[in-house]
């Protein structure tokens, strides 16, 4: 059985417009997807009455994946399950959505103290209804012939560590896992090798995420090492805590993951699967 529990669209910096995702998961046997899109729900609300789940027995779990701040790096932390119009979510939607402005307001002037005028108004243009991200700055660099792909906007002036990486305004990790748990959701710490973190650090960063009271890891995100997955599962025994899995899903590509993960058969574990299951 194929599950999905990490996906994005074009609501935030993914390829598919939310239907194509949906009708993608229905053509593959996708028995339950969560559409967690960068800090908005705008795909899950374009799809959550789609006749396509109704059609082909598609069980869609309300979700989002939250950016967040801990020891100085950027964390994200997808929620799932939580009530759509809880006053807690839309308190957060709206915090995000002013921290995400903020954020591109200075990226801009970072990128105007290079010389490239205008990359405020050529990202918003790139985005559209878009949550505004540094994919569409790096879109409107390739438009404009500043740099040849997104790989080099990256490369140069976007990625980690570059003048684009602005993490100033994103809230505290505690702050995002409580408006998780407060809107019905579970917390579910994502893709925790993607940050790089020495083993230490990485123990430090799940100790925080279970005293703030985060209740999943994800075991599997996107492409990783079989290594990699047996000492998640071991994190997950020793905290106490389910696990999830995803594809981490962006758009089609030789080294990114697929839609769709079988659900792991293994009676030791604690599968955020089996509240919707």
């Amino acid at each position: 059985m194929l599950i999905d529990f990490h996906t994005h669209t074009s609501a935030s910096d993914g390829a598919l417009a939310p239907e194509v995702l949906l009708a993608r998961a229905a053509d593959l046997g996708v028995a339950v997807l969560s559409i967690t899109d960068h800090d908005t729900m705008g795909g899950y609300a374009a799809v959550r009455n789609h006749p396509l789940l109704r059609q082909h027995s598609l069980q869609l779990v309300p979700g989002i994946e939250f950016s967040c701040c801990w020891s100085g790096a950027t964390i994200h932390v997808v929620g799932l399950g939580m009530e759509p119009g809880h006053n807690r979510l839309c308190d957060a939607l709206a915090v995000m959505q002013t921290a995400r402005s903020e954020r591109a307001t200075k990226i801009a002037l970072r990128l105007g103290e290079r010389g490239f005028d205008g990359a405020l108004e050529g990202a918003r243009a790139e985005a559209g209804q878009s949550q505004l991200g540094r994919p569409h700055f790096a879109s409107w660099m390739v438009q404009q012939e500043h740099v040849r792909d997104h790989r080099e906007a990256f490369d140069r002036y976007l990625g980690q560590g570059k003048i684009g990486d602005v993490k100033a305004f994103w809230p505290e990790l505690q702050q995002v896992v409580e408006w998780i748990n407060a809107s019905a959701g579970v917390a579910v710490l994502a893709h925790p090798y993607k940050y790089r973190f020495t083993g230490m650090k990485l123990r430090r960063l799940i100790m925080a995420f279970v005293d703030a009271g985060g209740g999943a890891i994800e075991m599997q995100s996107g492409r990783q090492t079989a290594e990699q997955t047996a000492q998640l599962k071991r994190y997950a025994a020793e905290f106490d805590l389910e696990v999830s899995v995803g594809s981490d899903f962006h758009r089609d590509g030789a080294h990114n993951a697929p839609l769709g993960v079988e659900v792991p058969l293994d009676a030791e574990l604690r599968g955020v699967w089996q509240r919707w299951l």
